[in-house]
């Protein structure tokens, strides 16, 4: 019996205390910004959001997220679950293909991004195709040139690791948008 009482105490030290203490300091060391949710500061320093987590742009000066099921509540992740023949989805669709249509006119296409929300509702990221798709109307807004709008999102594009298609964060190219425009 004893030696069942101090190889419980053995086991609940080491899985209990010092794997988590050595883990979260490896964390802590190593990866400091992923390990306290990847956020992301204004000028200012005040923190506006996290790269890992999308925000509803909506607003015609700014470049706009992926739909999101959830009304991007992060509390509350999670898809439609609708299925592919589902009536309510193929309307959603349909109206978020009309809007994106309406807010950017000059796009001849329609990224799939652009109408199709992510599993967890919270994606941050969009194709390069969307984000080019809507350099027209944040630049015509904002009053500046596509190819200056054009070259931000280039510049913000980043590569995934194994996927072949490039993305950009769209909080991280708004900020930029918004430092470019201060500049001028």
């Amino acid at each position: 019996m004893l030696q069942a009482l101090r190889f419980t105490f053995i086991v609940f030290l080491i899985s209990g205390i010092v794997y988590p203490l050595l883990i979260t300091g490896m964390g802590q060391t190593l990866f400091s910004k992923q390990a306290n949710g990847s956020l992301i500061p204004n000028q200012q320093g005040v923190v506006i959001g996290s790269s890992l987590i999308g925000q509803n742009f909506t607003r015609p000066e700014y470049f706009h997220p992926r739909p999101s099921a959830n009304g991007y509540d992060a509390a509350n992740s999670g898809g439609s679950n609708y299925g592919p023949t589902n009536q309510k989805l193929m309307n959603r669709i349909q109206a978020d293909a009309l809007a994106y249509q309406q807010a950017n006119p000059t796009s001849k296409t329609i990224p799939v991004d652009a109408v199709s929300a992510s599993a967890s509702g919270l994606d941050p990221d969009i194709s390069i195709s969307n984000a080019l798709a809507q350099v027209s109307r944040v630049a015509t807004v904002r009053h500046l040139t596509p190819k200056d709008v054009r070259q931000l999102v280039l510049n913000h594009q980043e590569q995934p690791l194994f996927t072949e298609r490039p993305y950009v964060n769209v909080l991280q190219l708004n900020m930029a948008l918004d430092s470019l425009v201060e500049k001028m």
